[in-house]
């Protein structure tokens, strides 16, 4: 058999041959010289990707998401009335604390009275009766409601003034001290700070030592100058009708004992037109429904929230809510749900009941097509 030829050498090996020849004194002449930049690597064979170097720069990071603020509300707010208290205070608010703060950076309610030492009421000596109720508590109160997540306080209602001027007086500087916000005093804004967005708060009710719902144009330049101080406004009103009977929207100026209270539609789609975010209310000491208004969010009345025997109980009067609303930094909706309140005893909140259902009811009655959309969930949509 004869002998088989030697195969010439395959190209590319000649060429690694070649190339490693090359590589060598390339190593052996940068001993003797200074050494520069190499050039790029040329693509690998055979189409494979090649292994990016350490200094290549890193995959750009998702951006991060838009900042938003969430804000938890609540309606009216009283622990006891001196000397009726509670006896057990400092655990009160245990049952819903979690779910009142949970998730939210500010947390407001209404102060449904005053935080006061001050003995003279609007009652006189005769205390309350069935036409006259003054609401006070004592001033160290006040460590209640804050370690219960409250962030800002209103006294933008019929009650802040039932100990005179004095009495609302040492309720401001009592809430100041606490190291919380206060607002709803005439002509007052009040800005907080919440991820880093300013948000203002401007409260109303009917009546003079307030800022005044009834005077319309002042009450649309204050909402107007609060947009020029905070890209986020919420704008407060103890507006309407009181009692289980007074549930429902009626669109024209309520009363209450021959009181004017406001026509509460008119004065929330003002306050929207001025440049607020969101309108929340209480005052009626019932829950009442929900709208959207150039889609922002009203919520009509979040009833009582918590009281010790100062407030009616019994049917429409034993249901509340927490509200939770998260608007972005300019304002815009973005979320909301109700978390539903059951009253016990004298009037303790804990969470349940049938608010939920109760208040899409109402919408739906109410505002019809412009009505919240709210789910057996509780999260509230737009109307579609």
């Amino acid at each position: 058999m004869p002998a088989a030829r030697p195969r010439p050498p395959r190209p590319h090996r000649a060429a690694g041959r070649l190339a490693a020849a090359l590589g060598l004194a390339a190593l052996l002449g940068s001993a003797c010289s200074t050494a520069a930049p190499s050039a790029p690597n040329p693509a690998p064979a055979g189409g494979a990707s090649r292994v990016p170097s350490a200094t290549a720069p890193a995959a750009t990071p998702p951006p991060a998401p838009a900042p938003s603020v969430t804000i938890a509300a609540v309606g009216d707010t009283m622990l006891g009335n001196t000397p009726d208290l509670p006896p057990d205070p400092g655990t009160y608010l245990d049952p819903v604390d979690r779910r009142l703060t949970s998730g939210a950076q500010i947390v407001f309610g209404n102060l449904e009275g005053t935080l006061t030492t001050a003995t003279a009421s609007k009652c006189g000596t005769a205390g309350p009766s069935q036409e006259c109720f003054a609401f006070r508590d004592p001033p160290r109160y006040i460590r209640y409601l804050k370690q219960a997540g409250f962030t800002v306080l209103n006294d933008a209602n019929n009650h802040s003034f039932d100990f005179g001027a004095a009495g609302q007086a040492q309720t401001v500087r009592t809430i100041h001290a606490a190291g919380l916000a206060q607002t709803g005093l005439p002509g007052e804004i009040t800005v907080v700070q919440a991820n880093g967005i300013k948000v203002a708060f401007a409260a109303f009710a009917p009546y003079d030592y307030d800022a005044n719902l009834l005077d319309l144009p002042a009450a649309r330049a204050l909402i107007t100058q609060a947009t020029r101080e905070a890209p986020i406004v919420v704008v407060y009103m103890h507006a309407g009708a009181e009692g289980a009977d007074a549930d429902h929207v009626t669109g024209h100026e309520e009363y209450y004992l021959g009181e004017d209270r406001g026509n509460a539609e008119a004065f929330a789609h003002m306050a929207i037109d001025a440049g607020a975010s969101l309108v929340i209310a209480s005052g009626p000491h019932v829950l009442r429904g929900m709208q959207f208004y150039q889609g922002h969010l009203i919520a009509y009345s979040l009833g009582n929230f918590v009281g010790y025997g100062n407030f009616g109980l019994g049917g429409d009067l034993d249901m509340s809510a927490i509200l939770h609303v998260t608007l972005s930094a300019t304002g815009d909706f973005e979320r909301a749900r109700i978390y539903p309140i059951q009253f016990e005893g004298q009037g303790q909140p804990f969470p349940g009941g049938g608010a939920v259902a109760f208040i899409a009811q109402l919408s739906a009655e109410d505002f019809g097509p412009t009505a919240a959309r709210i789910l057996p969930s509780g999260v509230i949509k737009a109307p579609s």
